[in-house]
Order: structure tokens, then C-alpha cells, then sequence
């Protein structure tokens, strides 16, 4: 068998080479750190969904032609459907494993987004879309973008109430557009809506078109990946020149494998135990009914929760013929593309404000960059009051509180909540970089208070280790551009002034508010105190205290007398 195996390698290495990709790439060295999986969740989340896709695939019938339905579920014995959704029927009570890869696939698909949004926060907050991963940021932007379409595409295929509904939303969203939208409806729905076409058209996206794009895209993102070398979190000896970690071959091969069995199990157990989408209680499509209760996906909430809380009275205008709807045009089309906007370019804006040019491999500490990380955290409150703005009926339904109360209320929260959040986030992080420089200067509380033969009482602290130091001072700094004088030295209006004062400013509100690390200097003086050196050393016990403390010369500043234990202390240095 070994022999047999070893003539295959040999054959293929000679005629394609494979062999020195394998052992280069074998050696890679990936940093072992549990937040690097989220990645690998998203990974195997999409491998699962093209598995259980395909079964699916085969038995669904992506037509909207009409048939009586005939088959086992008694409550839609009789009913006029559309094929697709009697197909839906088909595979949930009758192919055998049918239910069960339905509810695979539709789990997987939201741990697929949660998955990507989550990867993406851990990169957005550590700063690992600085340079040279710009390029990558963006293609997992893309991703993100594509994730969305294919969850959308995919849940509007069984042609049920609550797909069906949030078709009828898109094609009032697509007619909002001013001047084509009424055009791109006809385009994407081939006539009126619903017409006849649109779920051969989700089909054909669903499990062909968007797949490919997600196929390749994945490919890239691990090719600049490999390329560009994985980032590693802060520590002794990691710079920005190398990766601490262990080699993909055996050890992340033998992780890998094991943790996409982990997934899958995981999604299996779900798909067998929680019931999800069971379009049979919603019924075939029809336009008339529309429920309390009826939510997209989470990943698609937000888009709802806008056009929920945005106010319809006087916001439908009629210019030059053309009808503009701002109660739908604002919150599901100009909303939505300013934070797409902002979020896929926010990489460049860091780098044009700071004037960084340097490539970063080691991450940030998010407590490290404080405006980047209360704008992440705005964004996600924002995020979260439109999630809830999306379910404000079962709010109300069951917490028997007024609809309108809540809708008003969460009106206010979208503009209020995420400045709040922003604020205190950034004072959060600015208090805990000035906790570090406490910690790196004095050292963690011992809660050992000592009294001095001239009354003075003191608390001992114990230093830090070299790797809490490293920590918490390694970082270097980045400070606000400097905006040259209006004019020169002649006195003539120096060009580019108003741009350069632009980014200073833009440069000031991002990196003003900083607490700078302890400096060598800083950290040698804070350590010389004369008679307290003695207390400060690590992890003495009382014996050796005593002995530490009896070779202080008297005039250091005399002999402690006495230990009293009590509680942590302001520290005295």
C-alpha cells in the first residue's frame, strides 16, 4: 500500500510539480488563537449548505405553474399551489431525509451569516484590515454581500406566505428607485408582479450563479491569506515580521478535519431537534394575508426594522410625474447603502487620516484604538435597534404594550442610542489604556499593606511578568497629523491647504483621544522608590519579606514595624 501510494506521489509530482507546493505550503505556520475559527465556521457552514443544497436540488421543482395539491399533509389536501411550493411539500413529508436536509441547510445558511458578520467584527476591531489586507477586507465585504443574496434567494424559492411577502417588499423597494424602478421591477419579475418567472430566476441565482461567485471569492480570500501571512495577537516575540504558531501539516490538518465534524454535527443535531421555516403553516402565496409575526431572516431583519420605523405620512412626493416614495426609497435603499458604503471603505479612511504606510502583521488591542471601536460598537447598536424595530409586533403582542409606543421609542434609540454607545465605548477604552499604564507602572494590588517605623503605611504590589508588560506597552501610539502653516515661509497661500486641513481634522477625531504607553524612562523611574524596592518584588512570601526589607539601611526611610492585611488600596508609591 505504502509502495502504491509513493509511486502515485511521484508520478504526479513529476508531471505537474505538486510536490514542492505541498511540503512549501505543509510548513505554513498558522497562530493558534480560538477567534481564528469564526472563519473556518463560515467555511464549513458553506460546505454543508453545497451538500444538503444538492440533495435539495433534486427534488425541488422551481416553477410557479399551478397544481392541486394530493398528498399526506391533510390540511393542504386540495389546495391550489404553485409547484415550488408543493415540491417544498414533497421533500418535507415524503423524501425520505427530506425534512431533515431542509432544516440542515436552512440553519446552516444562518450560521453561515452569522458566521462572516462575527469574523468580520473580530477583523474590523483588531485592525486587521490594515496593510497589506485592504484587498481582503473587501472581498470578505463581498462575501458578506453575497451571503445576503444567497439567503435571500433561498428563502424566497418554496413560494409560501412569508417568502412571498417579502417578495412583494423587494418589488416595492425596486419600484422606489426614482425614474427605473418601475423598469427594473418589469426587468427582474418579468411583468407584474409576481409573474411567472421570478422563481426560475432565484433558482438559477441561488444554486449556480451566486455559489460561483462565493466558490471564487472564498479562493481568493484564502489565496491573499496565505499570501500575505495570517496575524497573530500581541505577545512576547511576535512582530511584525514573523508568525508564531504551529504548522498546517499535521496540526491544523488533524483541527481542521475534527472541527468541521464539530459543525457539522452541530447543525445536524439542530436540523433534527428545532423546527425551522415549516411553510406549511403559512400556506401557498397569496397576496391578501399578512400576519403579525412575519419576520425575514435575521440577517435580513435589519432591512425590515428600517421600513418599520420609518414614517409614512408626508414623505411620498410627486416631482416632474415621477412618484418619490421616501418612506421605502430612504430606509431600505439610501440607508442600508450608506453603512454598506462606509463600512467597505472605512480600511482607506483609517489609513488616509493616520498616513500609516507601514504593514501591519499584530493586531490591535480594540482598548488600543478607541474611535474605532466605539464606531463598531455604534454600528452594532444601530444594527440592534433595527433588529428589534423588525419584530415591534411580537414585542407588542406579547408584552401587551402600544405598537405605536414602541415604534416611537425606537424612532429616538436609532438616533440616540449608538452616539451614547460611541461615547461611552471610547471613554471605556481610554480608561482602560490608563489602567494599563497604572498597571505597568506600580503593578497588580496585593491587598498587603506595610506600616513604616515613621507611621507611613504602603501597599506592597507585585510587578508584572514579561508577557503583561509586553502587552500593554508594545503598541506604538498613532498620533494626529500635523497641518502645516496656511502659507509658506514667502508668505504665498500654500496649495492642497483646505484638503490638508480637512484630513487633519478628520485625522484629530480619530487618533486625538489617546493615553500613550509607558516608556522605558517612565517605567524606570516609577520602580525607584528608595525602601519600597524591597516590597515590590514578585511573589514573596512573609519569610522572605522579612528578609528583603531587614537589609534597607536606615536612612532609606526606616524599618517597617508591622503588616496589616485588608483590602485592595489606592497605591502610594
Amino acid at each position: 500500500m505504502n509502495r502504491a501510494a509513493g509511486g502515485t506521489a511521484d508520478y504526479l509530482d513529476q508531471r505537474t510539480g505538486i510536490g514542492l507546493a505541498v511540503k512549501n505550503f505543509a510548513r505554513k505556520i498558522f497562530p493558534d488563537h480560538w477567534s481564528f475559527l469564526l472563519g473556518e465556521i463560515a467555511l464549513y457552514s458553506f460546505v454543508i449548505l453545497i451538500i444538503t443544497g444538492f440533495f435539495l436540488t433534486m427534488f425541488f421543482v422551481p416553477s410557479m405553474g399551478l397544481i392541486t395539491y394530493e398528498g399526506p399533509l391533510a390540511s393542504m389536501d386540495g389546495v391550489e399551489m404553485s409547484e415550488a411550493f408543493a415540491s417544498t411539500l414533497v421533500l418535507s413529508f415524503e423524501v425520505t431525509g427530506g425534512l431533515l436536509m431542509r432544516q440542515i441547510h436552512h440553519w446552516a445558511a444562518l450560521l453561515f451569516m452569522a458566521s462572516i458578520v462575527t469574523h468580520m467584527m473580530r477583523v474590523f476591531f483588531t485592525g486587521a484590515f490594515r496593510k497589506p489586507r485592504e484587498i481582503n477586507w473587501l472581498v470578505g465585504f463581498v462575501l458578506m454581500i453575497l451571503g445576503l443574496a444567497a439567503g435571500f434567494t433561498g428563502y424566497s424559492l418554496p413560494d409560501d406566505v412569508l417568502s412571498g411577502n417579502g417578495l412583494r417588499i423587494t418589488d416595492g423597494v425596486v419600484k422606489s428607485i426614482p425614474v427605473v424602478g418601475s423598469y427594473m421591477s418589469y426587468f427582474v419579475f418579468g411583468g407584474e408582479f409576481p409573474g411567472e418567472h421570478i422563481i426560475p430566476r432565484l433558482f438559477t441565482l441561488h444554486i449556480l450563479v451566486i455559489p460561483g461567485l462565493i466558490l471564487a471569492l472564498v479562493g481568493l480570500h484564502l489565496f491573499l491569506v496565505v499570501l500575505h501571512k495570517h496575524t497573530h495577537f500581541p505577545g512576547p516575540g511576535r512582530t511584525e515580521r514573523n508568525v508564531v504558531g504551529f504548522p498546517l501539516f499535521p496540526v491544523y490538518v488533524a483541527k481542521a478535519g475534527g472541527f468541521f465534524f464539530v459543525v457539522f454535527s452541530v447543525l445536524a443535531l439542530m436540523g433534527g431537534t428545532m423546527t425551522i421555516n415549516p411553510v406549511w403553516n403559512y400556506g401557498p402565496y397569496d397576496p391578501s394575508p399578512v400576519s403579525a409575526g412575519a419576520q425575514p431572516d435575521w440577517y435580513m431583519l435589519f432591512l425590515e426594522g428600517a421600513l418599520r420605523l420609518m414614517p409614512g405620512a408626508g414623505t411620498e412626493w410627486v416631482v416632474a410625474g415621477y412618484t418619490l416614495s421616501l418612506n421605502v426609497l430612504v430606509p431600505a435603499v439610501i440607508v442600508p447603502g450608506l453603512l454598506f458604503t462606509v463600512l467597505a471603505l472605512y480600511p482607506f479612511v483609517e489609513a488616509w487620516a493616520s498616513g500609516d504606510k507601514r504593514e501591519h502583521h499584530v493586531l490591535d488591542r480594540p482598548r488600543n484604538a478607541p474611535t474605532r471601536t466605539a464606531s463598531g460598537v455604534a454600528i452594532l447598536t444601530a444594527f440592534g435597534v433595527l433588529l428589534a424595530a423588525g419584530t415591534n409586533d411580537l414585542i407588542a403582542t406579547h408584552f401587551g404594550v402600544s405598537i405605536n409606543d414602541i415604534t416611537r421609542v425606537l424612532r429616538v434609540l436609532l438616533f440616540v442610542a449608538p452616539v451614547v454607545a460611541f461615547i461611552t465605548t471610547k471613554r471605556l477604552c481610554l480608561g482602560l489604556q490608563r489602567k494599563d499604564r497604572e498597571l505597568v507602572l506600580h503593578g497588580h494590588e496585593t491587598g498587603r499593606i506595610v506600616r513604616f517605623a515613621d507611621g507611613e503605611y504602603i501597599e506592597v504590589h507585585r510587578p508584572l511578568d514579561e508577557y503583561e508588560r509586553w502587552l500593554r506597552v508594545h503598541h506604538q501610539p498613532v498620533r494626529p497629523l500635523e497641518l502645516l502653516p496656511a502659507e509658506d515661509e514667502r508668505g504665498v497661500r500654500r496649495k492642497g491647504y483646505r484638503r490638508d486641513a480637512f484630513r487633519a481634522r478628520v485625522s484629530r477625531f480619530f487618533f486625538e483621544d489617546r493615553v500613550e504607553p509607558v516608556t522605558p524612562t517612565e517605567l524606570a523611574a516609577a520602580q525607584s522608590h528608595g525602601a519600597h524596592d524591597a516590597l515590590s518584588a514578585p511573589e514573596h512570601g512573609d519569610s522572605t519579606l522579612v528578609e528583603a526589607v531587614a537589609n534597607i539601611k536606615p536612612e532609606h526611610g526606616g524599618m517597617p514595624t508591622g503588616e496589616v492585611t485588608r483590602g485592595p488600596a489606592t497605591p502610594r508609591h
